[in-house]
């Protein structure tokens, strides 16, 4: 219950109170499992960005082309709605965290780099298996794959509406078959 309120509100904007109301424990019910807000917040964080990678990051086949894979992360996150309510954990902890918190943006950070590593990892795959273009840098590809995501959820969230989330769609799908090698 206090992942969605640190999702939706942030760090700042969530106080013991509001969590308490939440989820019907007492103050003593909270600090028996956690020594602080800090390390409660933690900890929500990490639930919510689980919840977020079992949702949006596919665990297709291995054997499945490397570009289709591609284009199944990006649809993943287009089409599937963050299963914690608020939007995407990293990029909402991060801008949360940028000043404030750096054990949260520390956990940010982290999360980032485990998803443009997978991101990169599908990408060198596909250069191995001559799949994709060999002058591809794989972590380029990944930053820009996940800003390109980020910025258009940010977009959609701040005009209610989905489709810079579709432009974001269209614009990557074009730049992933640019990247690709012909089919043998």
């Amino acid at each position: 219950m206090a992942a969605p309120l640190f999702n939706q509100r942030g760090f700042a904007g969530c106080s013991m109170q509001d969590i308490l109301d939440a989820t019907g424990l007492r103050k003593g019910g909270i600090y028996r499992h956690f020594s602080s807000k800090e390390e409660l917040a933690e900890e929500a964080f990490r639930y919510a960005l689980s919840q977020a990678v079992k949702i949006r990051i596919p665990h297709g086949d291995a054997s499945m082309n490397t570009v289709a894979r591609l284009r199944e992360v990006i649809a993943q996150f287009v089409e599937k709605p963050s299963a914690v309510p608020g939007g995407c954990p990293i990029l909402n902890t991060a801008i949360d965290a940028d000043d404030g918190n750096p054990v949260l943006r520390k956990l940010a950070q982290e999360g980032l780099k485990d998803w443009r590593s997978r991101i990169s990892g599908i990408v060198q795959e596909g250069i191995a298996r001559r799949e994709i273009r060999p002058d591809i840098e794989p972590r380029a590809l990944a930053n820009t794959i996940i800003a390109t995501l980020e910025g258009a959820l940010m977009i959609s969230r701040l005009e209610g509406s989905r489709s810079a989330l579709r432009d974001a769609s269209t614009l990557l799908d074009e730049m992933v078959t640019r990247v690709a090698l012909p089919a043998k």
